[in-house]
């Protein structure tokens, strides 16, 4: 049986995808894993590969889901997508790290995309 974390983190990917897919976005993998830790979804639009944390939340109580990701996990999801990059070949591809939160406490989920959440150089 999966935990209340694991299943919170579970529904929100599955929401996620099933979001960026209606709007034109292709499905590459999910839940990639190397010993540094996990990329949620990775995704392909228009030639850009797209590396999508998930946050998902049952209430604000802990504040909302975009503000939870701090500049230790922006860092290490960047070094997560190069590490992504460099294993499968893929230096010269345009990329970025979006984030979508999704707040579980109402029917429907409230889903907020933010495109290059991100920033890196």
């Amino acid at each position: 049986m999966m935990d209340r974390r694991r299943q919170t983190g579970q529904q929100g990917e599955d929401l996620a995808t099933a979001y960026l897919t209606e709007r034109g976005y292709e499905l590459v993998e999910r839940n990639w894993r190397c010993p540094a830790g996990e990329l949620d979804i990775i995704m392909e639009k228009e030639a850009t590969l797209v590396f999508v944390e998930v946050r998902a939340r049952r209430s604000r109580h802990f504040g909302s889901a975009e503000e939870s990701i701090t500049p230790a996990k922006q860092a290490r999801l960047i070094e997560l997508a190069q590490t992504y990059l460099q294993q499968n070949d893929l230096f010269r591809r345009s990329w970025r790290i979006d984030v979508v939160a999704v707040g579980l406490s109402s029917e429907p989920a409230h889903i907020n995309h933010i495109e290059n959440a991100v920033g890196w150089d």
